[in-house]
């Protein structure tokens, strides 16, 4: 039976990258500040969902994939990996 869950049990690959990579960003990017840049992109997502994908609690669409490495400087590519 297909499990869509990533071997750790978290519901995406780059919840912990996006976490790390906002983290790093100088001054320090806040969540609500990442949901800002995301939805001037014109993506609806909120505070509350960046949350969600960092912990690995939300699926995350290949659109919001592009968004996010968009947003934080990165390649699709990088977001990926483990």
């Amino acid at each position: 039976m297909y499990k869509n869950r990533a071997p750790n049990g978290r519901h995406n690959l780059c919840g912990s990258w996006v976490a790390a990579l906002r983290k790093a960003k100088i001054p320090r990017l806040s969540q609500r500040g990442l949901a800002d840049i995301l939805q001037l992109g014109g993506l609806d997502v909120d505070k509350n969902a960046v949350q969600r994908i960092e912990s690995g609690q939300r699926f995350v669409t290949d659109i919001e994939l592009k968004a996010l490495a968009q947003a934080l400087g990165v390649t699709v590519e990088e977001l990926l990996e483990p």
